[in-house]
């Protein structure tokens, strides 16, 4: 398997094993958003583990922004509204996938 393949392959992974767990949140408590964004930091563990999440995201963003651009990667905005509506399992693999497919370059040594 390719490293293309195996990235898209994880964004699906990434998109449909959270959507699982949002589903079941939905289905039982309606479309309440602030309930949503409240259960992310209902304890210590789940506001630890949300926090670590959402740091790692704005760090991913950041960086793959520069790095798009760098490589010219022009579908690099792909990367939000995955990250809005998923989260990091979805964005990166997919950010990964639009890098390895940009065309005609050699991604692997970009610097």
């Amino acid at each position: 398997m390719s490293l293309k393949t195996f990235y898209l392959v994880m964004t699906i992974v990434g998109t449909v094993i959270p959507w699982v767990f949002f589903s079941r949140f939905f289905a039982e408590n309606g479309l309440d958003v602030p309930l949503f964004l409240q259960s992310l930091f209902a304890n210590g563990a789940a506001g630890g583990f949300s926090a670590d999440v959402l740091i790692s995201i704005f760090v991913f963003w950041v960086w793959s922004f520069a790095d798009a651009r760098h490589l010219g990667v022009r579908t690099w905005w792909m990367v939000l509204p995955a990250g809005f509506t998923v989260g990091l399992s979805c964005a990166l693999p997919l950010y990964l996938y639009l890098r390895e497919t940009r065309s005609g370059t050699d991604c692997r040594s970009p610097y």
